[in-house]
């Protein structure tokens, strides 16, 4: 088996980016082990949301992008990065420095937000940093949090309206395909 041998990798461009905290090893916030990061902020505001304490604009602790890729580089093992909430296409540009130099090393990403695909495609028209991120996704969750729909056998999101969608061919094409993953 194939390991990444991360090293010391060449530091990235130093960005402030305010969190609500990180999880080093997950297998439960998208397919293999992944580092995930947890943004903070979020418009949404989910009735019975799995993380209310993100929702604050002025919450969570201010780190650097740069300080973020270190640590991800830490663990050779890391299949993935997954980008969840808050809301992270408030960070766009932020999480897209980290996201391209990660696949640039073959970690996939999988990002979560409470906007559908189609209401970010409308948002790219106008904010440069929503189009940044999604061009380096692999993988979107969308949708909001519905509580009233709620279903805890669905792998990797927490109600039926989400939908997991493979967004690899942005900005190429806005097709995007429905997965299981």
């Amino acid at each position: 088996m194939l390991q990444r041998n991360f090293g010391n990798d060449e530091p990235i461009e130093s960005l402030p980016i305010r969190l609500f905290g990180v999880v080093r090893e997950s297998i439960v916030d998208g397919p293999q082990l992944r580092y995930v990061i947890f943004t903070q902020g979020c418009p949404h505001k989910c009735y019975n949301c799995h993380n209310p304490e993100s929702h604050s604009y002025s919450g969570g602790k201010l780190t650097t992008t740069d300080k973020l890729w270190r640590d991800i580089c830490k663990n050779p093992l890391i299949k993935g990065l997954t980008f969840s909430g808050g809301e992270p296409f408030l960070w766009g540009h932020e999480l897209a420095v980290i996201a391209k130099k990660a696949r640039d090393r073959g970690l996939d990403i999988m990002t979560y937000s409470g906007f559908t695909y189609e209401q970010l495609l409308k948002k790219c028209e106008t904010e440069p940093s929503v189009h940044e991120l999604l061009s380096e996704t692999n993988y979107l969750v969308d949708g909001r949090y519905v509580d009233a729909k709620r279903d805890l056998t669905l792998k990797f999101r927490g109600s039926a309206n989400q939908r997991i969608l493979d967004v690899t061919c942005y900005p190429n094409s806005t097709d995007a395909m429905q997965i299981e993953l």
